[in-house]
């Protein structure tokens, strides 16, 4: 599924483009609709992230909360101001790179804007702006909720990186270490630290060469800090740059700006390939019913 940067990419782009307007909810597939007539006619104020929630918060204290799950994916298009991701979500590959499309703003394309196109598929929601439009499909959660269920669904998360509030490493640390559960599994509960997903718990865990097996309170406070601290760096460059790339550019092919799609990992879906620091093959097993990765020479 989408892992937090996704999300907080989402955010921003809801933010940009949505933010200050009265919008247009509607639930094509019928799945929502009362949900949607709850929020419909009423002014987006405020896109945000934690972790793999996104909270849309409108002008009557209701918010629609999302989470995409395996299969959800977020549709955009519009005017020539519209800027931004054409698609956020599944169908992914490797580091989650995001979709751009000239529809995404057809004014790119000399035309006139005329509104959003007839929905395709099973769309959950529509939310149609003055100068936009976003479809949702495939989401394991969509729902109206009030500001105290927001605040439930949030208590019941660990810090998350991108925020890196005040306090929030000291408290990932004593989340860690308070658990005897293997430390590959804990980088992934999101009620020990919200928004990592199986691609940053691999790569962060080689980054930093801990053993993905290590019992959580078998680590020391500051290798635990060295893990949020790692987790914040790689997570803020995802955000930046719209996909997850966890290598240097020394290991990238001579002159190019960016990773290929091989190359910008350490040890994700690498199981069998040489190890790119210590050229042991990198190991894949199951842990969680998830795939991980992780190098028994580097990480022991």
């Amino acid at each position: 599924m989408p892992e937090g940067h996704s999300i907080h990419r989402l955010a921003r782009q809801f933010q940009d483009v949505f933010a200050g307007q009265v919008l247009e909810v509607s639930s094509p597939q019928g799945r929502f609709v009362a949900g949607a007539a709850l929020l419909d006619r009423h002014e987006l104020l405020e896109a945000t992230a934690h972790g793999k929630q996104l909270f849309l918060r409108f002008d009557h204290g209701l918010l629609l909360h999302v989470h995409l799950g395996l299969y959800g994916a977020w549709s955009f298009g519009g005017d020539e101001t519209f800027r931004g991701a054409s698609s956020i979500g599944a169908p992914r590959r490797i580091g989650e790179r995001e979709s751009f499309s000239q529809e995404a703003g057809t004014g790119s394309l000399g035309s006139s804007y005329a509104g959003p196109p007839e929905p395709v598929g099973a769309v959950r929601v529509r939310l149609v702006a003055t100068n936009g439009w976003a479809d949702l499909r495939g989401a394991t959660t969509c729902a109206t909720i009030t500001e105290a269920e927001a605040a439930a669904v949030l208590a019941r998360l660990g810090p998350d990186p991108l925020h890196n509030r005040p306090g929030d490493r000291e408290e990932f640390v004593r989340r860690l270490l308070r658990r005897k559960t293997a430390v590959g599994l804990l980088l992934m509960d999101q009620a020990v630290v919200a928004g990592i997903g199986n691609i940053y718990r691999a790569e962060v865990l080689f980054r930093q060469g801990v053993d993905p097996w290590t019992p959580g309170s078998s680590l020391d406070p500051e290798t635990a800090g060295r893990l949020w601290d790692d987790t914040v760096t790689a997570m803020s460059d995802g955000v930046r740059d719209g996909r997850i790339v966890t290598t240097p550019s020394a290991l990238w092919s001579g002159g190019n700006a960016e990773a290929l799609d091989g190359e910008a990992h350490f040890v994700y879906k690498r199981h069998g390939q040489a190890c790119r620091r210590c050229g042991e093959a990198v190991g894949m097993a199951e842990i969680g019913a998830r795939k991980l990765y992780w190098c028994p020479g580097c990480q022991n």
